[in-house]
């Protein structure tokens, strides 16, 4: 796949995977139409050399994997880690609300949210639903609205002079999306009709429980003069799905290789779906068999934390160390932090540029600030749950957290290169002991 018909698919992808579950729902597809087969959390699994096999946790997470022709798991595992989940705002459980006459939804602040650009935004709705059928069995499907119905409009500069220099938000009060006029919503109904229209013939009883999303309903779209740049909602950390998974798609090594992509991640990662929850290490401990097997295998696998780095923004370049501003378009991006935010050290930063430079791809480094507090990803919490080493890495962009985010167009092709190298490398994983 050349660099231009991967932009198109990342972006393709990108437009359809609305939430974690549409996100987890997409790259099952993928998975499918590449031969991969379901396994189930409970039963036997009998695998086979060559072949590749996949399974989800909550509808959000998922583990892929391909088991080496040549090396089986004990031998190690090559792995790429993302999540699926970006801030966002969610529907409340009793989300109706009516004020003047229009009707609106109380929503919940997900994650570390950037919340001033969700004003004036189309805003559609996706998630999961649970609910009854007629015979009163208990169902789930997911639902996407795709059109915009809702919108957070802006108090006008006339009502408040000082909103260019001291506005501030109240999630609360101020973040409460306008979905119509009248003088009733029960939205629960609503979901049921949404339901009936998306999958027909499916026969709705009662809605019980949703896990629901705003988004913005722009498509993703290239930016620039010379499109230079990729403008998208869900680019944390849904490029890095995406370049896991085609790198997975795309390897063909001797080697066994992994992809795991958790939910959970903006808000800790602590749960069944989450990084810090038991999905991988549930997988890893079946594939080696034994509680031997296992920590051979530890010890010659490695993980690669894949989410996007902080590029230097050009108005705010005092905001970055001199020395670590990584630009778009200039390459993947090792992140590093002394104080363990990230698990990257220096044997498998090195191991990541020697397979860059055999592929002639730039690499950047990123180090925040010392006087200023470092975020952090899955990889500290991979690497502390399961002890095999782990490198952070992502692709530089602009706007992380906000409702649009921008990115190079060179860098997920890049990076997802690398992790496809990285995924058929057949020597050890470890440097070797001068």
């Amino acid at each position: 796949m050349d660099i231009d018909s991967f932009n198109e698919e990342l972006m393709a992808f990108l437009g359809r995977a609305t939430s974690p579950f549409h996100a987890v729902r997409e790259m099952v597809a993928r998975l499918e139409a590449a031969g991969f087969s379901a396994l189930a959390d409970a039963g036997d699994w009998s695998l086979k050399a060559g072949h590749g096999y996949y399974l989800t946790r909550n509808d959000s997470s998922l583990v892929a994997f391909r088991i080496g022709a040549e090396q089986g798991p004990a031998a190690g595992l090559r792995m790429v880690g993302a999540h699926t989940d970006s801030p966002c705002l969610m529907i409340k459980p009793n989300p109706e609300k009516h004020s003047k006459g229009y009707l609106q939804l109380g929503v919940e602040v997900y994650g570390g949210a950037l919340l001033n650009p969700w004003f004036d935004r189309d805003l559609s709705l996706a998630g999961r639903v649970s609910f009854t059928s007629p015979g009163g069995e208990l169902c789930k499907a997911l639902v996407d609205f795709r059109a915009p119905v809702a919108c957070i409009p802006s108090l006008a500069i006339h009502l408040d002079r000082e909103a260019n220099s001291s506005r501030s938000v109240n999630p609360q009060t101020d973040i409460v999306p306008l979905l119509g006029q009248g003088e009733k919503l029960e939205f629960r109904e609503l979901l049921a009709v949404r339901l009936r229209e998306e999958y027909p013939g499916l026969e709705v009883g009662q809605v019980l429980d949703y896990e629901l999303c705003c988004y913005d309903t722009q498509p993703p779209s290239r930016v620039g003069l010379e499109g230079e740049f990729l403008a998208s909602a869900r680019l944390d950390n849904l490029l890095s799905c995406f370049a896991g998974l085609s790198a997975l798609l795309d390897s063909s090594g001797g080697a066994s290789r992994l992809l795991v992509c958790n939910d959970h991640e903006e808000v800790g990662s602590q749960s069944a779906a989450g990084a810090q929850g038991p999905l991988l290490r549930g997988v890893l401990e079946r594939l080696a068999g034994s509680a031997g097997a296992y920590a051979g295998l530890i010890e010659q696998s490695m993980m690669i934390s894949a989410d996007n780095a902080h590029g230097v923004h050009p108005n705010f370049a005092a905001k970055h160390d001199e020395n670590h501003g990584p630009l778009l378009n200039a390459g993947p991006v090792i992140k590093i932090n002394a104080n363990q935010r990230y698990a990257s050290n220096s044997e498998t930063a090195a191991l990541f540029r020697q397979v860059c430079n055999e592929l002639d791809i730039p690499v950047q480094s990123f180090v925040v600030r010392t006087d200023m507090a470092c975020g952090s990803t899955i990889g500290p919490i991979t690497a502390g749950e399961l002890g095999v080493r782990t490198l952070d890495v992502g692709a530089p962009q602009f706007a992380m957290h906000s409702v649009r985010e921008l990115a190079g167009t060179h860098d997920a092709w890049w990076l997802s290169r690398a992790m496809s190298r990285f995924m058929d490398w057949e020597r050890p994983l470890s440097a070797r002991q001068a």
